[in-house]
C-alpha cells in the first residue's frame, strides 16, 4: 500500500517537473525568437512567403465559417430579441458578439487548426529529415532563418484574419436579419454605428487576436522544433498543438476578457 502510494506521488511530482522544465524551455525558444528576429528586416522575403501559405490559405475556411457563424447569430439573436420587443437591436447584437468575442476567438482556433498544425508538421519534418541540422552544418541560424519568419507571419495575419471573421459575420447577420426576416435595413446599420465603439470594442478585439497569434505562433513552432524526430513523434506534436493551443487561447480570452471588459 505504502509502496502504491509513493509511486503514485513521484509520477505526480515526474510530470510537474516535466512541466516545469518544458515550460521553461518554451520560454527560452520565445526569447531566442524575438532575439534572432533582427535578420528579417534584411530579408522581408521570407515573412511574405510565409504569410501567403500561414495567412493567405487560411482566407476560405475563415470566410465561409464566419459567415455561418454570423447568420446562427441572426437567427438565435432576433428568436430572443423578439421576446423583449427589440428585434431592432440585432445588428448591435450580431456587431459587439463577433468584435468583442467570436471574431478573435472563434478565428484563432480555426486558425490554430489550419495553420497552427501545417506549422508544427512543416518544422517536425524538416527535424526528422535533418534539414535543421544541415543548416547548422553550413553556419545558418536555423532558428532566424525558418522559425522566425513563420513567428512573424502567425502574429501579423491573426489580427487580419480576426477582422475578416467579424466583417463576414457581420455580413452573415445582415442575411438573416434583413434579407430573410425582413428587419429594416436603415436601422440594422445604424443602431450598430451607434453602439460599436472603436477603443472599448473594435481595438480591443484587434489586441485580443494579436494576443492569440503569438500564442498559436509560439506554440506551433515550438511543439514542431521540439517534436521527437520519427513520424509518430511528429503526428503527437502536431495533436498537442491544436490541444495546448485550444486551452491558451481559451485562457488568455477569460483573462484578456476580465481585464479589458471590467468596467
Amino acid at each position: 500500500m505504502f509502496n502504491a502510494v509513493y509511486r503514485s506521488i513521484g509520477g505526480v511530482g515526474r510530470r510537474v517537473r516535466e512541466g516545469v522544465w518544458t515550460l521553461g524551455y518554451a520560454a527560452r525558444f520565445f526569447v531566442a525568437v524575438l532575439l534572432r528576429s533582427g535578420d528579417l528586416l534584411r530579408r522581408p522575403g521570407l515573412v511574405l512567403r510565409e504569410l501567403y501559405y500561414v495567412g493567405v490559405l487560411s482566407v476560405i475556411i475563415i470566410l465561409v465559417s464566419s459567415l455561418f457563424v454570423g447568420m446562427v447569430l441572426g437567427l438565435q439573436g432576433y428568436e430572443t430579441l423578439k421576446i423583449y420587443g427589440s428585434d431592432s437591436a440585432l445588428g448591435v447584437l450580431v456587431a459587439l458578439s463577433l468584435t468583442r468575442e467570436l471574431g478573435p476567438v472563434v478565428a484563432a482556433l480555426l486558425f490554430a487548426s489550419r495553420a497552427g498544425t501545417a506549422i508544427t508538421a512543416e518544422v517536425g519534418l524538416m527535424k526528422t529529415t535533418e534539414q535543421l541540422s544541415a543548416m547548422e552544418m553550413m553556419a545558418v541560424d536555423p532558428v532566424a532563418r525558418v522559425v522566425a519568419p513563420r513567428f512573424w507571419a502567425g502574429v501579423i495575419s491573426m489580427p487580419l484574419l480576426a477582422a475578416m471573421f467579424s466583417a463576414a459575420g457581420i455580413f452573415g447577420g445582415y442575411l438573416v436579419g434583413v434579407v430573410l426576416i425582413g428587419l429594416d435595413d436603415g436601422t440594422f446599420w445604424s443602431q450598430m454605428q451607434a453602439a460599436v465603439e472603436w477603443h472599448h470594442d473594435v481595438l480591443n478585439g484587434i489586441i485580443k487576436s494579436a494576443v492569440f497569434g503569438v500564442a498559436v505562433s509560439v506554440i506551433a513552432l515550438f511543439e514542431g522544433f521540439d517534436a521527437q524526430p520519427t513520424a509518430e513523434g511528429v503526428a503527437l506534436a502536431t495533436t498537442r498543438t491544436v490541444v495546448v493551443s485550444s486551452l491558451a487561447i481559451l485562457g488568455l480570452d477569460f483573462v484578456l476578457t476580465a481585464f479589458m471588459f471590467k468596467g
